[in-house]
């Protein structure tokens, strides 16, 4: 929604004899075809700013040579080419063809800045994917944050508008993304996409049509419903084009351009950069206030890529006051955080909250080479006495929180049994320790050669669970799905063959607002597939 980004520079639209658009100014000629490379610049400038990429590419990975093959380059290639690929992408939004969409291609195909953008799209898009389909909206409007922010979510215009989607302030706050001093939710990935899935939903309400609502995304409705005006009542892109503002002008055909990049960059010899994004993260809910240099000092993780998965903080503080806050971590430093969550708020928590600015170093954790050792060293492992020594065979699909569960015991009894460190993984076949107790010896060593059904339905049934969902009560014909920290329906539903998240809502009677507030601990029920 930064309406100051690639606009078409008015003197190729009248070199191209276009004379719809004689309405454009020709002294803007220079400045506009100089406003769109340095803009483009300062883009590719930012992203660079981001551990991520500085951690995977080298700036001189980025000085790429021009495009010898004449395959590769859209100035060899004819119209027919570029139409007949644009009409093989499959895409519910129309992604037509024409001069000015052809300059957006051979934009976009520059080898400056496609390879990180098509690096970043590998950890971007599955998630604006998920939350696009979640709202029924055509996926791909992914390629909207592109144009937007070239991927960057600290992105910020000269107008003030911020993050992927680029929400100025007013516009975030009418979609109950969080901005203060400490939090700008306009930077949080998954937030803002939420609230950008929202607008798009009310946008296409009012046009029915896609480019309307790309057009309308970038300069607000109320522009668009202008042009409409003075383009007679048409309502189609193209006939008002010659009355948008000259910003939005090129904002359709930079979409489309766009998406020409993402589906046909290895046609131009582009090899993507391979930012290391981690493919798995988990989301712990943070119930204290905390520091960023908690979690490093503690975990041994750079503080620059906490930073990088966590951008809606801006000072670098989760400022807890009386709701939860998510903090993102890549999935072996999220289990490693639940194991030793009380030590993390503790670690020099006077220094970092200390309203005086006291320095006083807790004792127990002096040292620094403290945390450098295991994580048993501040574990205190349960008593075995009265208890049972059982065996259990890990199965495909299986996880330690899960077999944690089934044997009413915590991660952390298991991992001390086994002798398993925080960033250790279980493989299919490995035997497991587990301590019951003796009472109770004989229902758990039932649970080793148990169905994954079977199992939930020993947990499940009679379980209290007042606290996150008050009308939970066990009923034999469904299968029962505990969530877990990062988890949503969408990732859920995947777990159950045949199940989508709409099937889940359903059968919980969960509106939009319930499921933007799913709990961990919160037990929902799946339908039984035949």
């Amino acid at each position: 929604m930064n309406w100051k980004r690639f606009f078409l520079p008015a003197a190729i639209l009248l070199a191209l004899g276009l004379s719809a658009y004689a309405d454009i100014n020709p002294t803007d000629t220079i400045v506009a075809d100089k406003n769109e490379s340095k803009q483009i610049e300062e883009d590719l400038d930012s992203l660079l700013n981001l551990w991520y990429v500085k951690n995977s590419v080298k700036s001189s990975e980025i000085e790429y040579k021009k495009v010898s093959a004449k395959e590769a380059d859209v100035k060899q290639l004819s119209d027919s080419v570029l139409i007949k690929r644009l009409g093989e992408i499959p895409s519910l939004i129309e992604l037509p063809y024409n001069p000015i969409i052809r300059r957006y291609i051979e934009l976009y195909t520059r080898r400056r800045t496609a390879p990180i953008l098509i690096g970043l799209s590998d950890y971007y898009f599955p998630m604006f994917e998920q939350i696009l389909d979640k709202h029924d909206l055509p996926l791909e409007l992914k390629y909207l944050p592109i144009i937007e922010s070239a991927l960057n979510p600290r992105a910020v215009s000269r107008a003030g508008a911020t993050g992927l989607w680029q929400f100025m302030y007013s516009t975030g706050r009418i979609y109950h993304l969080e901005i203060n001093s400490f939090v700008d939710e306009r930077r949080d990935p998954e937030s803002s996409s939420e609230a950008a899935a929202e607008f798009l939903s009310h946008l296409y309400d009012m046009y029915k049509d896609w480019t309307l609502v790309i057009a309308a995304y970038n300069c607000g409705p109320g522009n668009v419903n202008k042009a409409i005006r003075r383009a007679g009542g048409k309502r189609d892109y193209w006939d008002i084009y010659p009355y948008l503002p000259r910003e939005t002008r090129g904002y359709v055909p930079a979409f489309i351009g766009a998406a020409y990049l993402m589906n046909y960059y290895d046609k131009h010899n582009i090899k993507p950069v391979d930012v290391k994004m981690p493919i798995m993260t988990d989301t712990i809910m943070v119930t204290k206030k905390l520091h960023f240099m908690q979690v490093a000092d503690v975990l041994k993780i750079p503080l620059e890529q906490i930073r990088d998965l966590n951008p809606q903080y801006k000072k670098d503080i989760i400022p807890v006051t009386t709701e939860a806050y998510p903090l993102r971590l890549p999935l072996e430093y999220a289990l490693a955080f639940i194991d030793l969550e009380d030590s993390i708020y503790s670690y020099k928590d006077s220094i970092y909250f200390n309203p005086k600015r006291v320095v006083i170093t807790p004792k127990k954790y002096s040292s620094r080479n403290y945390y450098a050792s295991s994580y048993k060293s501040s574990y205190k492992p349960p008593s075995t006495k009265n208890k049972t020594k059982l065996t259990y065979t890990v199965k495909s699909g299986d996880a330690l929180s899960l077999i944690a569960g089934w044997y009413n015991v915590r991660v952390s009894d298991l991992k001390y049994w086994n002798n398993i460190g925080y960033r250790s993984r279980i493989r299919v076949g490995q035997k497991l320790t587990v301590y019951v107790p003796n009472k109770k010896a004989y229902t758990y060593k039932k649970i080793n050669n148990m169905s994954f059904e079977e199992k939930n339905k020993l947990v499940y049934k009679n379980k209290p669970n007042t606290k996150t969902n008050p009308n939970y009560k066990y009923d034999p014909n469904y299968i029962y799905h505990t969530v877990r920290s990062g988890e949503n329906l969408w990732t859920i539903a995947k777990k159950y063959q045949g199940v989508s998240n709409t099937d889940i809502m359903k059968l919980n009677k969960f509106t939009n607002e319930d499921v933007r507030k799913l709990k961990p601990g919160q037990i929902i029920k799946i339908k039984k597939k035949s």
